[in-house]
């Protein structure tokens, strides 16, 4: 099996890049830094020797960065099974407050990358009659943030994107999930006060991801939607 993993090195992208190399996918991804592109990589080809893995330095918040590594991906891997459309940016700002391009910066990312992308490998699988796209999107985009008013925008956006695909995709036989994490612990919480369980851990998703993949040919995870159990951050 072949999956893509988009902004793969860090957080919520690595667990899942992990997870899938622990249950033999072959593997391409990106992120913005060359050297932990590598890192990943020198990593991955130490633990799994046999099963192929490639990665690329390409940001999605540059339009051409996205075409570049959709083209390869697609040379690299030859077909494609999964696509997780992982990377994203968060800016925190209130919609009154925010800078002129916050919304449109935002945007590229969460949203019109994992558009491109999307429309890029679901025509491959509709060829192959079989695929899963995921998106991860976030709680906010069920119940926007005050303090992060143009991410809940685009993540909203990226659910409104996530259901549009899957009522398109469905008879071509290809599955489309979108995944709502609330507080996850990653990088962007380095430093935090706050107890670790009052977080969702990043292997939590990356394992409910895997299961997902598991399902049966006929089962299809519309969302999946996990927020921590104490707390509310």
């Amino acid at each position: 099996m072949n999956a893509i993993v988009t902004g793969a090195t860090k957080g919520m992208g690595r667990a899942i890049v992990m997870e899938l190399a622990a249950n033999n996918y072959n593997i391409t991804f990106c992120a913005r830094d060359e050297k932990d592109v590598q890192a990943l990589l020198d990593e991955l080809r130490k633990n799994y020797s046999h099963q192929q893995f490639f990665g690329m330095r390409a940001d999605m918040g540059e339009r051409s960065d996205v075409k570049e590594f959709a083209e390869f991906a697609e040379k690299s891997l030859g077909h494609v099974d999964v696509l997780i459309n992982n990377a994203g940016l968060y800016i925190p700002s209130g919609l009154m407050d925010e800078d002129e391009r916050c919304l449109e910066r935002q945007m590229q990312v969460n949203v019109f990358a994992p558009h491109f992308l999307s429309k890029f490998f679901a025509a491959k699988m509709i060829g192959q009659g079989k695929g899963h796209i995921i998106n991860i999107c976030s709680v906010a985009s069920l119940e926007p943030v005050t303090r992060a008013g143009s991410y809940s925008i685009s993540k909203t956006a990226l659910l409104g994107l996530t259901k549009a695909l899957r009522e398109e995709l469905r008879p071509a036989g290809v599955k489309v999930t979108a995944v709502l994490p609330g507080s996850t612990l990653t990088d962007s919480w380095s430093g935090t006060s706050l107890p670790a369980d009052w977080f969702i851990l990043s292997e939590d998703i990356a394992k409910s991801i895997i299961n997902c993949l598991q399902m049966s040919p006929g089962a299809n995870i519309d969302e999946i939607i996990m927020r921590p159990l104490y707390g509310k951050v």
